[in-house]
């Protein structure tokens, strides 16, 4: 069993205060924000007006519980187990294509049932391939950042688990993933010229996507002017546009929203920055929107100060983390706010979803592990793993 004490003339180091209130402060805005997004939802199909909210809680008791234990797990012990996290992560994304195993909702098979759960798989299996990455460009220092092959061997798993997560379909998993993961490359030393040919090369990939299919190029180009086809392609998101506007600077109040009453389709999910800006106004939303901003920030610097340490498997790990965070976060609001395409992604800590919610609770717990680890030295983290 591990020893998780510290060395002699060390100090316990707590968890770092500035990350973990801005998450709990963006997690209890989300559930007071899920609380009345999907009252009268509930009401009408479970005849619980709480019951979204309930579930909500127990996702984050759960998510907080298992972030408390990774918090507790050496860092060493993830790195030196990285392929069988790749291996883990590859399993989620081809079990959910089995039929008979994969749930199918709204057109898509993203989910696979767990007793009264739904699991959405691509959200573990992000948080597994970006800590593969970690350890990856840890042991591929060198060749990452003085040959191609250093970069083409972590892009080309990253493309099989794109066209997995475009089977179910999720494009906008995919893409998170991959420019999250590119991000990392770049910052671990890959060569300027490698990056550039990838985000070529993937921005032609995703382009031939989009226009090779109909449904996904009406979603992608419907945003540019919905109220073309207010009551079809443009119906989502000109009812958001409606709850944002409705909010002016101060809102109309916390639970008067007129839009979640079943104007607004996903009103608790995709499009609870819509609800929290009818209800709160710019001067809510641009408060959301900072806290976002800092938690990015908080995860980038404890990844800097983790690369000065030279603790690199940590500063990349935090880095990929927090970029995940902070990049879906400006999707879901720019996908609210009809400046990006629709795309089928929560707002990390906010929306309603079990999967999202559990796994972005075990991204925080890592990245406080990160700055624990950091504070306490190398040595004692290599105590731990040694005990």
């Amino acid at each position: 069993m591990a020893d998780i004490r510290p060395i002699a003339g060390g100090r316990s180091q707590g968890p770092d205060r500035m990350l973990l209130t801005l998450a709990a402060v963006i997690l209890a805005i989300g559930l007071v924000m899920v609380a009345s997004a999907s009252i009268s939802l509930a009401d009408k199909l479970t005849g619980n007006p709480f019951y979204y909210l309930e579930r909500q809680l127990v996702y984050a008791l759960l998510g907080c519980a298992g972030g408390l234990l990774l918090y507790w797990m050496p860092l060493a012990w993830w790195q030196r187990c990285s392929y069988l996290l790749l291996i883990m992560a590859f399993l989620l994304l081809a079990v959910v294509l089995v039929p008979g195993i994969g749930r199918h909702v709204n057109g898509s098979i993203r989910w696979v049932v767990l007793g009264p759960f739904r699991l959405q798989v691509s959200e573990p299996a992000r948080l597994l391939i970006l800590m593969y990455l970690a350890g990856y460009m840890v042991r591929r220092q060198a060749e990452l950042a003085s040959s191609f092959m250093g970069s083409l061997k972590p892009m080309a798993l990253l493309g099989l688990a794109a066209l997995l997560l475009l089977a179910e379909p999720d494009f906008g998993a995919a893409m998170v993933l991959i420019a999250t993961a590119m991000a990392m490359l770049f910052f671990g030393g890959a060569r300027l010229r490698d990056f550039a040919a990838f985000a070529v090369v993937g921005a032609a990939g995703f382009t031939v996507l989009a226009v090779s299919s109909p449904y996904r190029l009406e979603r992608l180009t419907g945003f540019l002017n919905p109220w073309n086809d207010p009551f079809a392609s443009g119906f989502q998101l000109t009812q958001s546009l409606i709850a944002i506007g409705r909010g002016q600077f101060f809102g109309v109040g916390l639970g008067e929203s007129v839009q979640k009453l079943f104007y607004l389709p996903e009103a608790h999910t995709d499009f609870l920055f819509a609800v929290l800006a009818e209800e709160l106004g710019l001067f809510g939303s641009l408060l959301v929107i900072s806290l976002y901003l800092m938690l990015t920030w908080r995860a980038i610097t404890i990844a800097r100060n983790a690369a000065r340490k030279q603790q690199m498997f940590g500063a990349y790990l935090a880095f990929g983390l927090g970029l995940w965070i902070g990049l879906q976060g400006f999707i879901n609001i720019g996908v609210n706010t009809g400046v990006l395409p629709t795309k089928g992604l929560t707002l990390p800590l906010m929306s309603y979803g079990g999967s999202s919610l559990m796994v972005t609770c075990l991204a925080i717990a890592l990245i406080l592990r990160v700055e624990r680890e950091t504070h306490a030295g190398r040595r004692w983290a290599d105590r731990e793993i040694a005990a």
